[in-house]
């Protein structure tokens, strides 16, 4: 079987495969990428072959991202099969049962072709009778660590598969190894989270919330811009709570005091004239300060995308108590529309959670007409999962898998018809998108309002003119002529 890069990362926790390993039906794949990395040799020009499986979140890529940048920084080489690979590194997820699932398959599968597998990510810190998951499915595995594991990775690496050589800088190019297209990029800000959703079991896994310093941020956002990346897209945990667990601290970007906080990141990304977009909001009074940003382009042709990902996961008051989560309803309701007043073509995605433990029919109908009322662009609803560890599993009253599923379905029947309005207004208009791919059809592009592998597509039809044709990782100006409830279709202007 073929070791492949999957090109997209979904920041949907439901464990798509994306990464330098296995491969996954519905997403585009490509080879893994070596551009500008000089092969590694051992005497007689030959290099421990390592094969990689990544699944997950793009937080987990990003974490798949560093130890494959160590990897090839040391030498190592990756390997397109599980075959002529010396060893297997599974990044695994274990945020719901789904991902559990998938993981210990993916980890079962690659000891039956290979033998010698080292497993990473969140389910590798996942216990359950005080013993860990992986170790008791899978007692064969070499080494088994926790997310954000990049130097425990490579000790297990050492141990099982002695490094080829000593590093020399010039074996990895600044910005690193990519599991993305060349044109776009994940940039993560910080690990961990502050809040204990009782359906989460993320800060277990990950721990509290760690801020990267802002000048080591600035500095890869500052790498990927030279190496070609035309979109930066901010991730974490809780991107605005960026800088709380440092107070802010002030941090020297280019010898510039810059506060280690959301606003200021926002503003120092926005001058490196390239596409930003943030995912992971919460509906914080800080957002406020970044939606006058996301009205500039800067003289260089960057900004700060008009696009705000909020977990918003429910509409009721106490389903919103019950799930620990912060902010309320009716005052989400009014900040989305001051937002929108200050920001007129902001795009907001966000993601719910149907079939709650205790959630009443009543409760899930406040939900739909909260649904209606906000006119959200961008939705995706999960039937609740009960997650090994989390306190929900405790509360009473748990909905039935059959209505949770019914419920799941009405709303996203509810959302499809105002994504389909909302998408009829842009027929028409010229808008800005990123080509993704080029292909005999044409193209397929995202608009500002669109994150990869989320959020919908623009199709571009065959340029009629050689001074339209497009490549990949261009921003394009096209003409809307037609759109669905998921994607539009046009030409380019």
């Amino acid at each position: 079987m073929s070791l492949v890069l999957q090109e997209n990362l979904a920041s949907l926790p439901d464990a798509s495969k994306t990464a330098a390993g296995l491969p996954a039906s519905g997403l585009p794949s490509s080879v893994l990428p070596t551009d500008g990395l000089p092969a590694s040799a051992l005497p007689g020009g030959v290099s421990p072959k390592i094969g990689f499986v990544s699944l997950g979140c793009p937080k987990a890529g990003s974490d798949a991202e560093s130890i494959l940048t160590q990897l090839r920084s040391e030498g190592y080489d990756t390997s397109k099969t599980y075959e002529d690979a010396d060893l297997v590194i599974v990044n695994t997820c274990g945020f719901i049962d789904d991902a559990v699932r998938e993981s210990l398959d993916a980890i079962g599968e690659a000891l039956q072709a290979n033998g010698k597998v080292i497993v990473t990510g969140c389910l590798g810190a996942k216990e359950e009778g005080g013993e860990n998951v992986v170790r008791k499915v899978h007692p064969k595995v070499l080494a088994v660590t926790g997310p954000h594991a990049t130097h425990e990775v490579m000790s297990a690496v050492h141990l099982h598969l002695p490094r080829p050589h000593d590093p020399f800088a010039d074996l990895v190019p600044p910005q690193g190894v990519r599991l993305t297209p060349k044109h776009y990029a994940y940039l993560k800000i910080s690990e961990g989270c502050n809040h204990r959703c009782s359906f989460c079991i993320i800060p277990s896994m990950r721990g509290d919330l760690v801020s990267r310093p802002i000048n080591e941020v600035m500095k890869e956002a500052e790498n990927l811009v030279k190496a070609g990346v035309k979109e930066i897209l901010v991730i974490s945990q809780d991107t605005s709570a960026y800088g709380v667990d440092v107070k802010y601290r002030t941090g020297f970007v280019n010898g510039k005091p810059v506060r280690t906080r959301m606003t200021e990141l926002t503003r120092e990304l926005s001058q490196l004239g390239v596409w930003v977009r943030l995912h992971y909001v919460y509906p914080y009074p800080s957002v406020d300060e970044v939606l006058p940003f996301m009205n500039e382009t800067h003289a260089n042709g960057g900004r700060i995308l008009p696009y705000l990902d909020i977990p918003f996961q429910h509409s009721s008051q106490r389903i919103l108590k019950l799930m620990k989560r912060p902010a309320s309803s009716e005052r989400n309701l009014d900040r989305i529309r001051a937002w929108r007043d200050i920001c007129p073509d902001l795009t907001i995605r966000s993601t719910f959670i149907a079939g709650f433990p205790g959630e009443t029919d009543a409760e899930f109908e406040e939900m739909l007409d909260f649904l209606r009322e906000a006119q959200l662009d961008r939705v995706g609803c999960f039937a609740y999962s009960p997650v090994d560890g989390a306190t929900a599993n405790d509360l009473p009253d748990p909905v039935p898998d059959d209505v949770r599923a019914e419920r799941q379905g009405r709303f996203m029947q509810v959302q499809e018809e105002i994504s389909r309005k909302r998408l009829a207004r842009r027929v028409g208009k010229t808008i800005k998108c990123i080509v993704d791919e080029v292909n005999q059809d044409g193209g397929v592009a995202r608009s500002m309002a669109d994150a990869p592998g989320i959020d919908g597509n623009v199709f571009i039809a065959t340029p009629d003119k050689p001074w339209k044709r497009f490549k990949a990782g261009e921003i394009v100006s096209v003409k809307i002529a037609g759109s669905d409830a998921h994607d539009l279709w046009g030409d380019v202007a």
